[in-house]
């Protein structure tokens, strides 16, 4: 898989770009503030539906400028697809697939597949919860893109279900007339419900990375402990928390039973404390080094081999299915010393497709022999714009 044209109009700091990109290994070179990151978050974002910089859309539109546009042609097995995806200020974001508008935005999700490495992925080991679960639904979506839809209806329910929890707990410690709880019967089953298909293909997917995860780890850093991964969570029982454990064809089923009976339980304490305590929303992935959680244990360089091999895993576990997915490099080769340098470009060598961001060439190892396209920008403060120099 490789992206063969890239366009952007008001994106970042991009009024206007459209280029031709080659299967192999292309780095975008410049110094910081240029616009080779907007480059390569453009790629992201028609494969995500997000950025790897911001939770927000708003910033991705140029200043002064009503929408933005992404506009990709995308290889797959020898198969071109044109996906397109406008973002809207104050207004939905409107999706084409070969220049035919989509009904969901979601629908272009698995046209492309990327597997992006940044400096902000330290916050994988080092962030919040919520930063490993974004990095397991992502994967999961990639691999499964209707995985977007099992997720969104969760999302939805979750809110709808804490609103409730909010309302009725209010009443009760007000002494009125409460909230009809049977209401709170039917948002537990949706709940549970949608929040079982979710952890299945959680546990799936940890149970498939494992390994990938500890022979990527191992290769970067053969001096560390040994890294391994599991789910965790204060409902599973634990033989759903072992990574080893194979997933099964009832799990769904059996996950489903779970959630409502910890929902039961712990209804009251939810009631009183106007939060819903129970679901996937509030599980994490834990990371270990050896015997010892790494997040707060190991070291600068670990946690950076520890993030690289997340990466690396996923690419390999993406590969499995017969497809490389387009690797995007960010900024990276300046932070890793030479081992980890190394094992980066052995991977980025066999991939179909690298996208690199540099601020200088001798970043980038020489046996990538990576294209050069330098970035430069124009014009002063809020209204520079950046071009590919010829």
């Amino acid at each position: 898989m490789y992206v063969r044209t890239l366009s952007l109009r008001d994106f970042r700091s991009w009024e206007a770009a459209e280029l031709e990109l080659p299967p192999g290994r292309t780095v975008f070179l410049g110094a910081n503030g240029n616009g080779k990151t907007n480059l390569i978050e453009a790629v992201g974002y028609l494969s995500t539906l997000g950025s790897h910089r911001v939770s927000a859309d708003a910033p991705l539109i140029r200043l002064g400028a009503q929408r933005a546009r992404i506009g990709a042609t995308v290889v797959n097995t020898g198969r071109e697809l044109r996906v397109d995806m406008e973002l809207n200020q104050g207004s939905a974001n409107r999706a084409q697939i070969n220049r035919s508008p989509v009904r969901r935005s979601r629908e272009i999700l698995g046209i492309l597949q990327t597997v992006l490495f940044a400096p902000e992925d330290l916050a994988l080991v080092r962030g919040d919860p919520s930063e490993r679960r974004r990095f397991l639904d992502e994967l999961a979506t990639a691999q499964l893109p209707r995985m977007a839809g099992v997720r969104a209806d969760y999302d939805k329910v979750l809110r709808q279900r804490s609103a409730l929890l909010k309302t009725a707990g209010r009443q009760a410690r007000s002494g009125s007339r409460g909230t009809d709880l049977s209401t709170l019967d039917v948002w537990d089953g949706h709940l549970a419900a949608h929040g079982a298909v979710l952890l299945a293909h959680r546990l799936q997917l940890v149970h498939e990375l494992y390994p990938h995860l500890a022979q990527a780890y191992g290769s970067i850093a053969p001096e560390s402990r040994p890294a391994s991964i599991a789910y965790r969570s204060g409902y599973l029982p634990v033989e759903f928390q072992d990574p080893a454990r194979t997933p099964e064809p009832g799990d769904d089923e059996a996950l489903e039973a779970i959630l409502l009976r910890e929902l039961a339980n712990a209804r009251q304490k939810e009631l009183e404390r106007g939060v819903c305590l129970v679901g996937p929303h509030r599980d994490d992935l834990e990371l270990m080094l050896g015997s010892a959680p790494a997040k707060g244990f190991s070291s600068h360089g670990e946690s950076w081999s520890f993030a690289l091999a997340l990466r690396l895993g996923a690419f390999e576990l993406l590969r499995t299915a017969g497809t490389d997915p387009v690797l995007i490099l960010d900024d990276v080769f300046a932070e890793l010393d030479r081992r980890r340098r190394a094992a980066l470009a052995a991977v980025a060598a066999g991939a179909e497709q690298v996208l690199i961001t540099a601020a200088v060439p001798e970043d980038v190892p020489a046996e990538l022999a990576a294209t050069p396209l330098r970035v430069e920008t124009t014009g002063e403060a809020d209204q520079r714009v950046s071009r590919i120099v010829e």
